[in-house]
């Protein structure tokens, strides 16, 4: 009797917690990349703003921005590339970003499974 009611039970936990799945909060957002520091040719400069490394890394910071726990979930849309001239008095030299760069991020939902230990 008692092994059954523990074998119950055990049947009961297993059950509960297959149905439980963490939530999450998905935002979308549209930001700007800054430019680099340096003048380049505009062949250079639109390569260095292109870069997957660039956009992985400004994607990181815009879901950062939300606040505490928000990740990059996907990225939607890299954007359009801009340059400008640079102030230096050589013409041919320019500063490029990224425009409109569009992020999903997503952060666990409070109270859902995983955010609250012991409670689920």
């Amino acid at each position: 009797m008692k092994l059954q009611r523990m074998s119950l039970v055990f049947a009961l936990l297993l059950t509960s917690n297959m149905a439980l799945a963490t939530e999450y909060i998905y935002r979308d957002l549209m930001a700007n990349t800054i430019s680099s520091g340096s003048c380049a040719t505009e062949n250079e400069a639109k390569e260095n703003a292109s870069k997957s490394y660039t956009v992985d890394r400004f994607s990181k910071r815009f879901c950062q921005t939300q606040g505490y726990g928000w990740h990059v979930e996907a990225i939607k849309h890299n954007g359009k590339l801009v340059c400008t001239d640079c102030n230096t008095g050589a013409s041919d030299k320019k500063k490029c970003h990224l425009e409109d760069v569009i992020v999903t991020c997503k952060r666990i939902k409070p109270g859902s499974v995983g955010m609250l230990p012991g409670k689920s």
